[in-house]
């Protein structure tokens, strides 16, 4: 279940009753969601002389409960001119390639699209000031597998503290992490978003949208100072797109505290692992496949193997243990 099917009480007066024929839409015009406020989409489409042009949509009622997120590709029919005070209608959301999805909590079914098609899901996490939330690293990951999407730690304020307890967590899993601080130049990180759609992702007060400030210095995303018990306080409120300089977008999502998983399960996080997902199909029925599960067919492949398998199961474990966990720091 997601967002999408969640219904929707009638109005007391009823619907109008609905005609046989649908409009075809040939004339409509593709275009990128770039940001969502309160039921209205700003949606980039290619104007008569090629440049980009920003324009206000609504969902059209065609499309049901479908909700639009930052990343859709649409279609839109109406005034795509982007003059003031105009409004245009989204008709088709495309299919996803990709999915950033959460849930409000692991008891919540309901599970949220936050992002659609990006490339790379940018963790960003602070070593120091405040303190990494390890589960809230764990599950971000989890959800970045589950939806297809490349992770990448981005581990802000190096210069406060050393990164290498949050490598050492990792190790095997083969993920990229780059090391930012105030003192750092930025090549290093925009060499990996170039070309790229990015969503950057951490709770509040670790840096976020102050690097992407860096990045794009006229996206003028708000920032705020961590509070005095050491939690960041909550700045951007929305999600929203913006062009990197040399290449490439950045998605930028609010400061989060939570992120739920109930929709995922151990499988959908061994599926980014080909060669582990086919050893653990020996697995017994409902294995978590956890060091707790004492038929796990994944012990003996970790045997068997080289030790860097066993670094890899061993860090993949950690994101299995974020998948149904409930508890401090998850």
């Amino acid at each position: 279940m997601d967002e999408d099917d969640v219904r929707v009480r009638p109005s007391r007066r009823g619907s109008r009753p609905r005609t046989r024929t649908r409009p075809t839409h040939d004339d409509a015009v593709p275009g990128l969601v770039i940001a969502v406020d309160r039921g209205r989409m700003t949606v980039r489409v290619e104007g008569p002389d090629g440049a980009p042009v920003d324009v206000t949509a609504m969902r059209a009622r065609e499309l049901g409960r479908h909700g639009v997120v930052v990343g859709d590709r649409v279609r839109v029919v109406g005034d795509t001119s982007g003059r003031t005070d105009t409004l245009a209608r989204i008709v088709v959301i495309e299919e996803r390639t990709t999915s950033l999805r959460r849930t409000a909590d692991d008891t919540d079914p309901t599970e949220r699209v936050v992002v659609a098609n990006a490339d790379l899901l940018v963790v960003v996490t602070s070593v120091t000031d405040p303190e990494p939330a390890l589960g809230f690293l764990d599950r971000c990951l989890v959800a970045a597998y589950a939806g297809g999407l490349e992770p990448l730690l981005c581990l802000t304020k190096t210069d406060l503290a050393s990164p290498q307890p949050l490598l050492d967590r990792y190790a095997g899993l083969s993920l990229d992490a780059v090391p930012m601080s105030r003192e750092l130049p930025l090549e290093d990180l925009v060499g990996r978003l170039r070309d790229r759609m990015s969503v950057f992702v951490g709770q509040s007060g670790v840096g976020k949208s102050t690097l992407v400030n860096r990045l794009v210095p006229d996206a003028l995303r708000a920032t705020g100072d961590v509070s005095k018990i050491g939690k960041g306080r909550h700045t951007s409120s929305s999600a929203v797109l913006v062009d990197l300089p040399g290449g490439g977008t950045v998605i930028d999502t609010p400061g989060i505290r939570s992120f739920g998983l109930a929709h995922v399960t151990a499988d959908d996080v061994l599926s980014a692992f080909e060669d582990i997902a086919e050893a653990a199909t020996d697995c017994p029925p409902l294995c978590g496949h956890t060091a707790e599960d004492p038929d796990c067919a994944l012990d003996a492949w970790a045997a068997a193997m080289p030790e860097r398998r066993e670094d890899q199961l061993r860090a993949l474990r950690v994101l299995l243990g974020a998948v149904g966990q409930v508890g401090p720091g998850y």
